[in-house]
């Protein structure tokens, strides 16, 4: 199977590393990934900000850079999200339309795609440690992905899994909300960093990498010991 993929800004620009581990989980199980080096952004930090003018050019560069029948994996909830909920009111009244409704069914979030459509539980990962995971508000919220990332943790040699207390709860960063309303952004922050401290775990793992370093910068500031991980991370271990 050929898969393309698309590696999100935050990966592109800060965590590189994320979409070479996706990769790596993938060619282990016999796929092949393919990469349009002309792919950009899906346009989500315009949307969100209310430009909507400015994010439809973006949106529709990203339908042309993945218009063919292959599955288009993501490291990023975040992103799929955006794409599979907002394209539909950004492009209601184009015939870009279709392109969208064409897309939708084919792109997946890494670990939804490995679990719901490839019904792979177990990618041989090895890691030695303690972790709880942190369900990311665009997975679960806007994606539905809850179990998909427990399957295969759960399969992690010498992984311990501790599920935290409100699990659920958000971790305040909300993309340019953790800018325009930092105090709360921090308030809730605090309240998430408190569970994980609590299931005396020593990394945090989560779908995606915006989460994951809204977190890490509060950790390393308060002095913290546990790391963030991203799960492709970990599922390239072995």
């Amino acid at each position: 199977m050929i898969v393309d993929i698309f590696i999100p800004c935050f990966i592109d620009q800060i965590f590189p590393q994320i979409g070479f581990k996706m990769v790596k989980v993938l060619e282990s199980i016999g796929c092949s990934v393919n990469y349009n080096q002309n792919q950009t952004c899906c346009g989500q930090p315009s949307f969100n900000a209310g430009l909507w003018k400015d994010c439809e050019p973006v949106a529709e560069k990203f339908l042309n850079d993945f218009d063919s029948d292959r599955f288009v994996v993501v490291p990023s909830a975040s992103c799929v999200g955006f794409v599979k909920n907002s394209y539909p009111k950004i492009f209601k009244d184009s015939t870009s339309l279709t392109k969208v409704n064409l897309l939708k069914p084919r792109l997946f979030e890494f670990t939804e795609f490995l679990v719901d459509e490839l019904n792979i539980s177990n990618v041989n990962a090895v890691f030695e440690g303690a972790a709880t995971y942190h369900d990311a508000c665009s997975a679960l919220r806007e994606c539905g992905i809850k179990e998909a990332p427990r399957k295969l943790l759960s399969n992690v040699k010498g992984l311990e899994l501790i599920e935290m207390e409100d699990v659920e709860t958000c971790c305040g960063f909300g993309g340019t909300f953790s800018i325009k309303f930092e105090g709360i952004s921090n308030g809730m922050l605090e309240q998430k960093l408190e569970a994980i401290e609590n299931t005396g775990a020593d990394y945090i793992i989560s779908t995606d990498a915006s989460c994951l370093m809204h977190m890490d910068a509060y950790i390393k500031k308060q002095g913290y010991t546990y790391k963030t991980l991203h799960i492709a991370e970990v599922l390239a271990s072995n």
